[in-house]
């Protein structure tokens, strides 16, 4: 192709990319938002755990209930009460 030609073609590029409105940034939703904050470390659980106690999972604070703290045990990260 022509050197000629690539100018031309560059700027249909360029036209055809402004009439399709550009390149659009979308916007975050507010559950989008709270799932890119990172949560708060998970230390291991400083009282002793039943096995009942496993059927609340969680994956951070804000997942548990007031006075309630996410930790992790045995079986995997739960909802404990630091009271």
């Amino acid at each position: 192709m022509p050197t000629q030609a690539l100018l031309p073609l560059l700027l249909l590029c360029v036209l055809l990319l402004q009439a399709q409105g550009g390149v659009r940034k979308r916007r975050s939703t507010k559950k989008e938002m709270q799932q890119t904050q990172l949560p708060r470390e998970i230390k291991i659980c400083e009282k002793p755990v039943n096995i009942h106690m496993c059927r609340r999972p969680c994956a951070y604070d804000k997942e548990c209930q007031a006075n309630n703290i996410c930790c992790s045990t045995f079986c995997r990260n739960i909802c404990m009460n630091i009271l």
